[in-house]
């Protein structure tokens, strides 16, 4: 759909680990944009049909309106479909239906989760990014951009990420058989999900000492482990990948 050679996102965590992001490029974002605009043409095809129930001439209706509630009503149009894309990204993590569908996520140029500010400007800038028609002011920044960012997300400092979903099972513990549970730990967010998975993915290529200090590292951070838990865990670096593989894992 996107190129191989498509670029990405480096982020430099706290604890030192490279995450990469892959970008997506406009295929991936063309699918979501369709799946979200089926999905609000299905509520306006709604909203009419239930319209033409209580109101028999539409048209002659509207054209009843005084200008100013026209102006109002189209408005109101563009306002319902600002509100869907953005209270979506917010909500559900960077995501609409159609962006989950395909599998990307709007962030930050540093990677962290978008925020209500973030949203509601790259959305606004939809009407611009849409010129002349058939979005074709947002199409070619994207074609023109080395991360493949329309109008809006320059403007909003954002852009789409692609979700790579990750075989645990390949990481597989040669360490103890039982490992102590994450008891006091919080819930990882999808950031704090990438970063182990980039962690595992990146721990076979990495020296021993490097690996099992930046595995210490996220052991420490997202383990929630009493003293006697985390001696158990940091063992060895069988144990510690063991033990943050089955952390993702709980998650999900």
């Amino acid at each position: 759909m996107d190129s191989v050679t498509s670029p990405s996102l480096e982020v430099a965590t706290p604890e030192r680990v490279s995450l990469s992001l892959p970008v997506a490029g406009i295929g991936y974002r063309c699918l979501a944009y369709l799946v979200d605009l089926a999905l609000l043409f299905l509520f306006w095809a709604v909203a009419y049909f239930t319209f033409t129930l209580l109101v028999s001439d539409v048209l002659g209706f509207f054209q009843g309106l005084s200008g100013l509630a026209q102006t109002l009503l189209v408005v109101g149009v563009f306002a319902t479909q600002w509100v869907y894309w953005t209270a979506a990204e917010v909500l559900m993590g960077g995501q609409t239906p159609g962006k989950r569908l395909v599998g990307i996520r709007v962030v930050r140029v540093d990677g962290s989760p978008v925020g209500v500010l973030e949203s509601a400007i790259r959305n606004l800038v939809r009407v611009v990014d849409s010129l002349p028609g058939v979005y074709a002011v947002g199409c070619l920044c994207v074609l023109l951009t080395r991360q493949h960012r329309r109008l809006g997300d320059l403007l909003a400092g954002t852009l789409l990420v692609r979700e790579e979903r990750i075989d645990l099972d390949k990481y597989t513990a040669t360490g103890p058989a039982s490992l102590p549970a994450a008891a006091r730990a919080e819930r990882l967010s999808p950031g704090d999900e990438e970063l182990i998975l980039s962690f595992l993915t990146r721990a076979p290529g990495l020296e021993p000492e490097p690996r099992k200090h930046l595995g210490t590292k996220l052991v420490e951070r997202y383990g929630g482990l009493d003293e006697a838990g985390r001696a158990t865990v940091l063992a060895s670096p069988q144990s510690i990948e063991a033990f943050l593989r089955a952390r993702v894992q709980t998650e999900r």
